[in-house]
């Protein structure tokens, strides 16, 4: 993980003059529309962030059956833009699937409705066929895993959802965001075509990488800012990086002599932004993706053993970074990344406890919606998988909690902790909208029961965030 090392009584001032001190002219520009097609997440998420400072650890990526590549092509993405006038697209499962996988509900959904659909829609062209598309009206990227047209029908896998002005990376609540196996959007740290061929000496965010097998750790197979790893991560990799980890090149690595501008563009990006491990590959030793469409192509008329070489070197130099004195976003504030990040999710699965249906979980406001009913729905979920298990959002016994509910229409929450032997420890009570209550976690081994509950007479939801608060 990540550490900050600045007293934080004159944090803004000290973060201030290291930041004048530090930020080179060329790196000045002006300030982008963050949260757009461009430029998609807020200033502060992580892929707009540089460290300053950072301390690297002594992890090398391993060689492996290939040259290293910073690429388009079968296993990159694209990311299409939707206006508003575009129709609405029904995605569907694939055939012998009952239909299309939602890792945020963890369940199949019968079909996926994307509001507005561009028209030019290419997935890549690989086995996971991926896309993005970017839907500014709604604010949302939708990200495919395996997308492609089956008797004129789109079809996918997978489907997942992250706000375009959002941090571009999961929440322990909402921990799958995208089709890349760290729960990333593809979009995420993508070398974009506009920014190709644009004058700059580097690419103003951090880059997204894949490492292979070998490369990669099995424990921890992530760490944050990342949610999830591979599947098959503890039995599969070999080496001694997470999925989350960001890897750059140390300020001493000399760019200047690269001969080729695209490569040496890639290289400065990493001297100042660095790359994230978003995915695994087979027998790469590293991959940075690049928009597919863009004019990229750093072997271009045949191999070029002068750039296979200097990827080479990039791979022996590049390492991971494991604590930064402080960051600042793309706006060249410094800040202070945040781990504090809800836990609870309404994703179900649900049981009905009262009244005439059960209200359903709908991914993109991240609340139980009710039907209009006459008299007080309730429901509830046993498994506690409203708390996902994200490694770096464990709870742990004596952490302070802040519960908050939001909900329309009347509806309420309440949220009881028990420990493995059943022995009920917290109970919230029934809460309505914009409640709050602050408790102790009160043991390592506690899981959570959540009851849902409908308003009367008109159509209702609720969700409710749990923060840690530390101890």
């Amino acid at each position: 993980m990540f550490n900050i090392n600045l007293r934080s009584i004159s944090f803004r001032r000290v973060a201030r003059a290291i930041t004048a001190l530090l930020l080179p002219v060329s790196l000045l520009a002006a300030t982008p529309q963050w949260g757009s097609f461009l430029t998609p997440f807020a200033a502060d998420s992580l892929w707009n962030a540089r460290p300053v400072n950072p301390v690297f650890g002594d992890a090398v990526i391993p060689k492996s059956n290939y040259f290293p590549a910073v690429s388009t092509g079968a296993y990159s993405t694209g990311m299409f833009l939707s206006k508003a006038g575009d129709g609405p697209m029904i995605v569907q499962g694939p055939s012998g699937k009952p239909g299309v996988w939602d890792p945020d509900a963890e369940a199949f959904r019968t079909t996926v409705t994307v509001p507005h659909w561009p028209s030019k829609v290419i997935p890549a062209s690989g086995a996971d066929g991926h896309a993005d598309i970017v839907d500014p009206v709604s604010g949302i990227i939708h990200s495919f895993w395996q997308l492609h047209q089956q008797d004129g029908k789109w079809v996918a896998t997978q489907y997942a959802w992250t706000r375009l002005d959002g941090s571009g990376w999961g929440d322990p609540a909402h921990y799958f965001q995208g089709a890349r196996a760290a729960g990333v959007p593809t979009s995420a740290g993508l070398v974009r075509k506009e920014e190709v061929n644009d004058s700059e000496l580097l690419y103003r965010h951090a880059l997204a990488m894949s490492l292979t097998f070998n490369g990669l750790s099995k424990s921890p197979a992530y760490i944050f800012p990342a949610t999830s790893a591979d599947n098959n991560a503890a039995t599969t990799n070999s080496g001694l990086i997470p999925e989350g980890a960001l890897l750059m090149l140390p300020p001493s690595y000399n760019t200047a002599q690269i001969t080729n501008p695209a490569l040496r563009k890639i290289a400065e990006t990493l001297k100042t932004y660095g790359a994230y491990v978003v995915d695994r590959n087979y027998g790469t030793p590293f991959v940075i993706y690049v928009e597919n469409g863009a004019d990229f192509d750093l072997h271009k008329g045949g191999w070029n053993n002068a750039v296979a070489n200097e990827l080479d070197r990039i791979r022996s130099s590049l390492r991971q970074v494991v604590s930064t004195q402080l960051w600042v976003d793309g706006n060249n504030q410094p800040f202070v990344p945040q781990k504090k990040l809800n836990l609870l999710s309404m994703r179900g699965p649900w049981q009905g406890q009262n009244g005439p249906a059960l209200g359903t979980y709908d991914t993109w406001s991240q609340a139980v919606v009710f039907p209009a009913a006459a008299q007080r729905m309730i429901q509830t979920n046993y498994s506690s998988r409203g708390l996902n298990a994200v490694l770096w959002a464990i709870p742990k016994s004596g952490d302070s909690f802040r519960l908050t509910v939001t909900s329309t229409g009347g509806a309420k929450l309440r949220l009881q902790v028990r420990n493995k032997a059943g022995a009920w420890l917290f109970d919230s009570g029934e809460m309505a909208d914009s409640q709050s209550t602050t408790f102790s976690w009160p043991a390592d081994d506690a899981t959570i029961v959540v009851h849902a509950i409908s308003g009367v007479g008109n159509t209702s939801s609720v969700k409710a965030e749990l923060v840690n608060g530390g101890r």
